[in-house]
């Protein structure tokens, strides 16, 4: 499921709070199609849960390890481009 740009960047997106698919869409520059058939996938898996609020469908990361490994896999990706040296 990480394998995907796409599927890793609305994970990335979740990670730093719940949102809808209009804003994820706006987000990513995904077409709507796109980010809700991606998000069915993560829903699926186990990764993302939603909950409703009036006739939004909002939808958040199920676990503080999986938003956490998120955020390190970017930083060290970040690291690694920048060329910024890996903390010990």
């Amino acid at each position: 499921m990480l394998s995907d740009p796409t599927r890793l960047l609305l994970l990335w997106l979740l990670s730093h709070g719940p949102s809808d698919v209009s804003a994820l869409t706006e987000a990513s520059g995904a077409s709507r199609t796109a980010v809700s058939q991606h998000l069915a996938k993560l829903r699926f898996t186990g990764m993302v849960d939603t909950s409703r609020d009036g006739r939004r469908i909002v939808y958040r990361i199920v676990d503080g390890h999986l938003s956490r490994l998120i955020r390190e896999g970017f930083n060290y990706a970040d690291h690694r481009v920048t060329g910024e040296p890996p903390h010990l």
